[in-house]
């Protein structure tokens, strides 16, 4: 473990170079999943007692390394033989600028209400003995590589799986075995870290995911909108995702002009979107129109959407758990059976327990298909 005063010069090093040169990434990343630093954190942390934060390195969607943040958290009492097996949480959406990811920082982030119910989740697992890592995602923890690439599958899949070598390479006590959890954001994340798993990291112990109000097939629906499209009646913050996407697509692809299909408030919108935390651009987007910030429609962005953002729906090698609530307004429920019905038309091998909570919200019934179900592809000891 690095002390404080030289884990200090490391992470301003880091956070400088990596906002100042393209170049930097190729002459000083190491190999996805290499450890930047591991830092023990005081008993209470996220309600637990043993937990520390992580710096990494990762691969954006182009391949290039970046440095990232997470937290981990391991049980207490002994080391089961194998080690202790994995359960990596994706958190929900938390915004999309430095510090929002609020997994290594838990000052900052998401709105506290969503902070807490997803520390309660990671206290669950580890109560029940499985090691926690949650990742901060490229852009949205300790370093300021740019604004977040908000639901871009490449990037949070690799987020996920850099995080689950760099605990590995922090703490011996972790088996290579590991399974995939996550909730809104974190559901879409935790399936495009499935979908690519076996290719890029054959060397893991991959069992299976647990998706919760998984975001999905929301760019279906982007390339219908324009300024002649008017807002639907209860759907909650429509418009600070579309924000918040379109802050992503420009970021991580600005030949695509995104700026050309905004308005002037609408680019200044998006500007601040990329610093921003979730509260932030909640209250920035409220009552904001299609018209007021988008200039043309959407529907050129179509192709490019979907390369960025649509989850696989084939593929899978492992099982999944989908917990879906029928009266979601965040992610509709028809986007939901949209999911399931595609997933389940390419023979996926997937298990539905619905619900009637808010987005994001987990019921007692559900809580206990999501302990069978790790309980049921962990059967197998973990893997060293």
């Amino acid at each position: 473990m690095l002390n404080n005063p030289i884990r200090a010069i490391v992470v301003a090093t880091l956070v400088a170079s990596a906002t100042t040169a393209a170049g930097f990434a190729t002459a000083v990343a190491e190999a996805p999943g290499s450890l930047i630093s591991v830092q023990g954190e005081p008993a209470g942390w996220h309600g637990l007692e043993r937990g520390s934060s992580v710096e990494y390195w990762m691969t954006d969607s182009a391949g290039v390394g970046r440095p990232a943040s997470g937290a981990m958290f391991l049980p207490q009492g002994d080391v089961p033989v194998g080690g202790w097996p994995i359960v990596v949480y994706d958190h929900g959406t938390s915004g999309s600028g430095p510090g929002c990811g609020g997994q290594a920082d838990p000052e900052t982030g998401p709105l506290p209400v969503h902070r807490a119910a997803e520390d309660r989740l990671i206290k669950r697992f580890v109560d029940r003995g499985f090691a926690v890592v949650t990742p901060d995602y490229l852009g949205l923890g300790r370093f300021d590589t740019g604004p977040h690439p908000y639901l871009e599958v490449r990037s949070e899949a690799t987020a996920t799986i850099d995080l689950v070598r760099a605990a590995r390479a922090a703490s011996p006590e972790l088996s290579r075995t590991w399974t995939a959890v996550g909730t809104s954001q974190g559901g879409h994340a935790a399936l495009s870290a499935a979908h690519v798993q076996a290719d890029y990291a054959p060397e893991l112990d991959f069992r299976g995911t647990v998706a919760i109000d998984a975001a999905s097939d929301v760019e279906k629906i982007l390339p219908f909108l324009g300024p002649d499209v008017p807002s639907v009646p209860g759907l909650s913050g429509t418009t600070s995702f579309i924000v918040s996407i379109l802050a992503g697509l420009r970021a991580t692809h600005p030949e695509l002009d995104v700026d050309s299909y905004l308005t002037e408030r609408g680019k200044a919108l998006v500007d601040d979107a990329g610093t921003q935390c979730l509260d932030e651009i909640l209250a920035a987007t409220k009552g904001v129109t299609s018209a007021e910030f988008l200039a043309r429609p959407l529907a050129p962005l179509r192709d490019p959407l979907a390369a960025y953002m649509m989850l696989p729906t084939s593929g899978y090698d492992a099982p999944i758990l989908l917990t879906m609530n029928v009266t979601d307004t965040i992610v509709p429920s028809p986007l939901h059976a949209a999911l399931v019905a595609q997933l389940a038309a390419n023979g996926v091998d997937q298990q539905v327990v619905t619900g009637t909570g808010q987005h994001g919200s987990v019921s007692p019934e559900q809580l206990a298909a999501v302990d069978g179900f790790l309980a049921r592809v962990n059967a197998a000891p973990p893997q060293r």
